[in-house]
């Protein structure tokens, strides 16, 4: 059976979707999609001969639809969830699940009313090789218990419109799922320092900021979000154990020497740099949804890293250390 892909939003990583479940993936095709800029879904519809509607609901209850990924302004994401979980019809989210605890809550409370998971988040590092190599060794007990972690995430530049806030609620999200991930763990407290601030930031955007973790057996995490570091899209973990270290490896490329100097390249955006993450997600979210139901991120761990979020920015507002305080989970996701 080929299922039958509604997208919602067109911007650069809809369409990245689009062209990856028409150029990679197999045992689905898109049929549909819709984004708020009507000139740019055009083009996109053209190019890729799939209908376009004019909103995403629309998409959603189209009868031609068994599935939707949600690519769209972050904003709308949770509004377009729910109706997924209405119209019984399972969805892939891109991160955040939600702008709120609040909207990552009642989508959870939704879904297990419904009695059928149906929801999956993009929270798509737990598909890299690197990162998947790092949680191996970690629970093979090679290096001991986990005692700290230390990441950085440097954009090149933001993208339109960032905000302070979205600098965790949009970009540190990733690590505040990759690292609960890693250990297994949830977090029991979290910090916001500030560095001193990048003259080149967009007025009234406080960058670079530094968020500090606690987990519940007491592993340290400093995260390093910088926004315009200029020079690249850097991802780095490096976690301390007991007995050894292991780091995340950096993207193969390629050394060149030439009139005295060695170099090697540095990638412009998450776009190359997590591009077979991206297609090793979708793959299995395709064959999941054929079989049992997704088996990837969920809307409680959507839920999760939106409360980390949120007490993270509380955090950095108050200049206080805050606790991190989860609802009880539901039964429908242990």
């Amino acid at each position: 059976m080929e299922l039958r892909i509604g997208v919602i939003g067109t911007g650069a990583i809809g369409e990245d979707h689009i062209r990856r479940l028409t150029d990679t993936i197999t045992g689905a095709r898109v049929v549909a999609l819709s984004d708020i800029n009507k000139e740019n879904a055009m083009r996109v519809s053209k190019k890729y001969n799939v209908t376009f509607y004019e909103t995403g609901y629309e998409v959603i209850w189209s009868p031609d639809v068994d599935a939707v990924v949600i690519a769209s302004w972050d904003p709308t994401h949770a509004e377009f969830v729910l109706e997924c979980i209405k119209a019984k019809k399972h969805v892939l989210c891109e991160k955040p699940l939600g702008t709120s605890a609040e909207e990552c809550m009642e989508i959870v409370k939704a879904e297990a009313a419904g009695g059928k998971k149906l929801v999956q988040v993009g929270f798509m590092r737990r598909y890299d090789k690197g990162y998947r190599k790092l949680k191996e060794i970690i629970e093979s007990g090679e290096i001991g218990e986990p005692l700290m972690i230390h990441c950085c995430h440097r954009n090149r530049v933001p993208g339109p419109q960032h905000t302070t806030d979205m600098t965790i609620k949009n970009s540190g999200i990733h690590e505040i799922d990759i690292l609960r991930w890693l250990l297994g763990e949830d977090y029991e407290s979290g910090q916001v320092l500030m560095a001193k601030q990048n003259q080149n930031a967009l007025d009234g955007l406080k960058d670079p900021q530094i968020m500090l973790l606690k987990t519940k057996s007491g592993v340290r995490i400093d995260v390093e979000v910088n926004m315009n570091s200029h020079y690249g899209y850097d991802i780095q973990c490096e976690v301390v154990g007991e007995k050894g270290v292991i780091r995340l490896p950096d993207p193969i490329s390629i050394l060149k020497k030439k009139s005295g100097m060695g170099s090697h390249e540095i990638l412009a955006d998450w776009s190359q740099r997590f591009v077979e993450a991206y297609d090793v997600e979708f793959q299995k979210w395709i064959n999941s949804i054929k079989e049992s139901g997704p088996v990837g991120p969920n809307a409680w761990d959507g839920y999760v890293a939106a409360v980390t979020a949120d007490t993270l920015i509380k955090a950095r507002k108050l200049k206080t250390i805050e606790p991190i305080i989860l609802e009880p989970q539901p039964a429908f996701y242990c």
